[in-house]
């Protein structure tokens, strides 16, 4: 992405004004591991040898960072992992309403999630008699990163039940969480109230009044909405793990990105519509830096979300759902991870990751931080990296 940046953005800027929350993202993706950033001037604890290692931006919409962040944050998930089967739970908003989310992200967006997050709680009281537990994470775009705002949900299989004498387990089927045509028809009905209470309010920006609002919600009520429930093929940790792809990044990762053209950017993509079979899309530059941009969150927006026994505000039930279902009454300590470990681990290496490139026998160790380098700074850092590498290279 940084590449696409650095050869389009100028022009696309040009035509089209930026959001405070896309120059951020944009800013922080160019000068993610850059001079810009500032690092780490590092040497060999053993042959002296040196080299400059630079910061990561962060930023959440970054296809470069935040690899360990998701790891711990998919350690931290296990705090709720009950020996029960879930289920993947996805809702989708109609294509109709695309245009008026995009200039009513946060309210639309907390809307969405709340009309869905509301609806599961009540089927749960009224099929499973009690307390379900289930987390999410939106996603507003598809495979091509075109606009398709829907929400994956891990949900219990199961509720827990309080009566007068104490609590017990509700477990559902293996095959069946809930009735799916109902939850989506009513999905819609309310979403549609809302937005129509939204309008009537003058809460929406509908552009001058360019945007139809009682002709999309007329649209909307129209069609059938996709409520999607998938019966438990997997594990919850696989589940979890799709869940947390995109915790810290949006829309495309840096490895689909064949191609940088002149104008064009190249990108593989999985085709739903024709068996999932991998294939190659070519867009014009501007176009896919469009594309990308379209799903920047709004400032402070948490798209992550815990709800029922799942949420903060529910431990002591969930400590009772785990004493009913054999587990400790205590929740499990998180493991808080360490990051040599972690990095030993998803590189298969049993090697020190520190270990130096060029003898082989030290360590590369921290000698120096510094802050960002710019102006004519920049060219001496660059010469001095240049140096080194040519030092290092007939050392």
């Amino acid at each position: 992405m940084a590449e696409v940046f650095r050869k389009h953005i100028g022009e696309y800027k040009r035509a089209h004004r930026l959001s405070y929350e896309q120059s951020k993202a944009v800013s922080a993706i160019l000068d993610c591991r850059t001079p810009a950033l500032g690092g780490v001037l590092k040497a060999c604890s053993e042959c002296k040898r040196w080299e400059f290692y630079y910061k990561p931006c962060k930023n959440r919409h970054c296809p470069k960072c935040c690899a360990f962040e998701k790891a711990q944050w998919l350690e931290a998930q296990k705090k709720w992992i009950l020996p029960i089967h879930y289920f993947h739970v996805v809702f989708t908003i109609d294509h109709v309403f695309n245009n008026l989310v995009a200039f009513n992200q946060k309210l639309l967006f907390n809307l969405f999630i709340d009309t869905a997050a509301q609806l599961l709680k009540e089927f749960g009281q009224k099929y499973l008699g009690g307390e379900i537990g289930f987390s999410m994470v939106m996603h507003t775009w598809g495979q091509t990163m075109q606009e398709h705002l829907h929400i994956h949900f891990i949900v219990t299989g199961g509720a827990l039940v309080s009566s007068p004498s104490g609590y017990r387990w509700q477990a559902a089927s293996h095959k069946f969480l809930f009735p799916v045509k109902l939850l989506s028809n009513q999905f819609r009905n309310r979403f549609c109230f809302a937005l129509s209470q939204f309008w009537a309010d003058g809460k929406l920006n509908t552009l001058d009044g360019s945007l139809d609002v009682q002709d999309l919600l007329k649209q909307g009520l129209s069609k059938n909405w996709e409520v999607y429930i998938q019966a438990p093929l997997y594990g919850v940790e696989t589940l979890i793990e799709y869940l947390g792809r995109y915790i810290f990044r949006i829309a495309i990762s840096n490895h689909r990105i064949v191609a940088v053209g002149k104008d064009t950017v190249t990108f593989k993509y999985f085709d739903n519509r024709d068996d999932g079979k991998e294939k190659l899309m070519t867009l014009p530059a501007l176009e896919f830096i469009r594309r990308f941009l379209s799903h920047v969150l709004p400032a402070g927006f948490v798209r992550v979300r815990h709800f029922g026994l799942h949420h903060s505000s529910c431990r002591s039930k969930l400590q009772h759902a785990r004493r009913v279902l054999g587990l400790p009454f205590e929740l499990p300590a998180i493991l808080k991870l360490k990051f040599l470990d972690w990095f030993k681990k998803i590189t298969g290496a049993d090697d020190d990751p520190r270990l130096c490139k060029f003898c082989g026998l030290g360590l590369m160790l921290p000698v120096r931080e510094f802050g960002p380098v710019f102006g004519w700074r920049l060219k001496v850092h660059a010469a001095l990296g240049l140096l080194t590498s040519w030092k290092n290279a007939f050392a």
